[in-house]
């Protein structure tokens, strides 16, 4: 994830600008006035790297001098302000030299309120500046529609919600989206009527300024992902300009160098690093405040559409190498989660060591027919997987309960299995063939009375550190897939954070063996022990 770092916002290297425009930019945006600025004449910061974005933007033209970049997906954390800049950018494009006559230009956001921060920012800035004000109507009267409207050519900047009917009929002619992450389901319709909008008027800009969200579906997570492969050269797109200041997968979010390479504006004073240090500090024994801080600063798009159930700072730090002969002496329980077409099907073996800690191991199959198709809409590396041998192909195209039958008797003839347990949808034919081969099989339903607990103990064995494993990827992205829904009583449900491409079968599987391991052999509770510490309980 490192490899999407915007370099070039910090290398002075050359941004080209034959005519000038990135130029003209700039000075037009030196050239205005802040309320909050503390420069003489309240005279409008344009800080180094917020003008190299800037230049970047505006200054690349092609052979008929048009500009290059459309559209462009600024990722930055909280209190970089990213509101002022858009809104300084509004007004390049309303009354500056960026306008074009008639123009529309729109402060689009999830609600009326977010809206209409950005647009405020654009009249305080228009009406500290009287050659502005006279060429200008503002309308912002309380609980009406937000506009403000060019003398020089009747160009307009309106503020619009994404909970609000579509913009259809519209030609803007620069957009800012903000906070894309918080749009609600309807945003796309908004989404659609203006980028439908915008293909009528030439030169059109699209700006998508946001902190990172969550989940792997919906509007906001396909633009990130997009502007993620553009950034990593994977997709070759001039036109899209990604800016992502996001932390790496390797980064330790306690790093304070790793903070200002995720928050431009953290050297110029934007930010109180005292009070990221205070954050950061608290969130180290917060599960659900760590992943805030790591999304809301730091940039992690984060694949749980709800609060995380693990911890995978811990999870992590619990790889150590597979010993296959370390667990064939220990009692062992399986979990079963079958899936006949559509998910994977899972096994995972858990052993429950004398000192409390439960080794975990699981095998994945999926179906040959459409494994290429479905790699390419998962956008997960099954063929690489298959090879390296963390998931079993299956011929045809479905996952036969056979082939799983199979692999649990291979593992019965190399384990000593106490319980197999596993839902019965759709297995519970082979559960009883499995039983008269003297299989030790345990119905386990998939209803919140039976995995709520269930998942109650996996989820303190993972963040309480007491489970290990080899490392599998396959396994660590079906827990990453994992959304939380917490009832009243506090009983966890898992659910899929992305219906379609996300799987849990893997935390699933995992729910049933460890918790299955667990209830067999206590009769005093590890997590009663004083000696074992950063238990976390939802």
């Amino acid at each position: 994830m490192a490899l999407t770092f915007p370099a070039w916002v910090f290398d002075n290297s050359p941004i080209p600008d034959p005519l000038g425009h990135g130029d003209r930019a700039v000075r037009f945006l030196r050239a205005l006035r802040h309320p909050s600025s503390t420069l003489p004449g309240r005279k409008f910061q344009l800080y180094p790297w917020q003008e190299r974005i800037i230049r970047a933007i505006y200054g690349p033209r092609d052979a008929d001098g048009n500009r290059i970049v459309r559209d462009v997906f600024l990722l930055i954390g909280r209190g970089n302000r990213k509101t002022s800049l858009a809104a300084a950018m509004a007004l390049l494009h309303l009354i500056g030299p960026e306008r074009v006559p008639n123009g529309q230009a729109i402060f689009a956001a999830a609600d009326r309120e977010q809206a209409g921060i950005g647009f405020r920012e654009a009249a305080d800035i228009v009406r500290i500046v009287p050659s502005m004000t006279r060429a200008t109507k503002i309308y912002d009267a309380f609980n009406s529609a937000k506009m403000i409207r060019s003398g020089l050519d009747g160009s307009t900047l309106k503020a619009v919600a994404s909970d609000g009917r579509a913009q259809h009929g519209t030609t803007p002619t620069f957009v800012l989206v903000d906070e894309i992450h918080a749009w609600r389901a309807n945003g796309r319709e908004l989404w659609q009527a203006l980028q439908t909008g915008m293909a009528k008027r030439p030169g059109g800009l699209t700006v998508t300024a946001t902190t990172a969200g969550r989940g792997r579906e919906g509007l906001a997570a396909e633009r990130y992902a997009y502007a993620r492969k553009v950034a990593l050269g994977e997709i070759i797109d001039p036109s899209f300009l990604p800016i992502l200041f996001e932390m790496g997968e390797d980064d330790d979010w306690t790093n304070e160098a790793v903070w200002h390479r995720c928050n431009p504006g953290l050297a110029d004073g934007f930010q109180d690093i005292g009070k990221l240090r205070i954050d950061a500090k608290r969130a180290e024994n917060d599960l659900s405040a760590m992943y805030d801080f790591q999304q809301y600063h730091l940039c992690r798009w984060l694949g749980n559409s709800t609060a995380p159930l693990f911890n995978f700072a811990e999870y992590d730090a619990r790889q150590f190498e597979d010993d296959e002969a370390d667990p064939e002496a220990l009692p062992c329980y399986l979990g079963i989660d079958y899936a006949q077409s559509g998910d994977l099907a899972a096994i995972v073996a858990a052993w429950r060591h004398d000192d409390g800690q439960i080794t975990i191991k699981p095998w994945f199959f999926v179906p040959s027919e459409g494994l290429d198709e479905r790699a390419r809409l998962e956008d997960l590396p099954y063929r690489a997987w298959i090879e390296a041998g963390h998931v079993i192909e299956l011929e045809g195209p479905v996952i036969t309960p056979e082939a799983v039958a199979d692999q649990v008797r291979e593992i019965c003839g190399t384990y000593d299995v106490q319980e197999a347990a596993y839902d019965p949808w759709q297995f519970r034919r082979m559960a009883i063939e499995l039983l008269g081969d003297g299989v030790p099989m345990l119905e386990m339903r998939q209803g919140p009375a039976t995995m709520g607990p269930a998942n109650g103990e996996l989820i303190r064995a993972v963040n309480g550190r007491l489970i290990r494993h080899d490392g599998h990827p396959v396994l660590r992205q079906h827990f990453a897939s994992v959304a939380a829904k917490v009832n009243n009583t506090g009983m966890v449900w898992m659910t899929k954070a992305d219906p379609k491409r996300g799987h849990i079968d893997g935390a699933v599987a995992a729910s049933m063996a460890v918790s299955r391991a667990l209830a067999a052999h206590d009769t005093k509770s590890r997590y009663d022990d004083p000696d074992v510490s950063g238990l976390f309980v939802l």
